[in-house]
């Protein structure tokens, strides 16, 4: 148990997010998501969570296993071709954590992934939390568009607006 790392999320109020994702930010994030939609047939999901509550802390949740857990909770794996994605930021741990579908994770690697959230996390670390995460979602949305193209319909199957959890 880290007690260190319990008490930096204990103390860190909830609007701290809103101080690296503002109102104007999340609406462009949530315009980036809309647009990268048409280029694939995948889903985006975004969300941010500035620290976590007392019981995952000492039971030890990594922000992985968070990120696993909001990727569930959102239902970013109920889509029709298994093609969901979820940008995960935990702002207390300074981690990114991408959690792709099993269509996608047949066909993209974790390793890609990884590489995706360090690039993001470099961003944040110099401030740049917008151009950071519009960065992430033009990479993945690369990624997407190659891997799952668009095929004729291509509904909007989850919501594009960034979640502040």
């Amino acid at each position: 148990m880290n007690v260190k790392r319990i008490l930096r999320h204990l103390f860190t109020p909830h609007w701290f997010a809103h101080r690296a994702f503002p109102r104007t930010v999340l609406k462009r994030i949530g315009e980036a998501i809309r647009i990268s939609e048409r280029a694939h047939g995948g889903e985006l999901r975004f969300a941010v969570e500035a620290g976590l509550d007392l019981a995952p802390l000492l039971k030890g949740m990594t922000s992985r296993q968070r990120a696993r857990e909001v990727f569930s909770q959102l239902g970013v794996w109920d889509t029709e071709h298994n093609s969901g994605v979820l940008i995960y930021v935990q702002l207390v741990d300074r981690r990114i954590e991408i959690v792709a579908d099993r269509g996608i994770s047949a066909r993209v690697g974790q390793d890609t992934w990884d590489a995706i959230c360090r690039r993001m996390e470099a961003a944040f670390r110099a401030g740049n939390f917008e151009g950071g995460t519009l960065g992430g979602i033009e990479e993945i949305t690369t990624l997407l568009a190659r891997h799952f193209p668009p095929r004729g319909r291509n509904p909007d199957e989850l919501p594009d607006i960034p979640i502040v959890l």
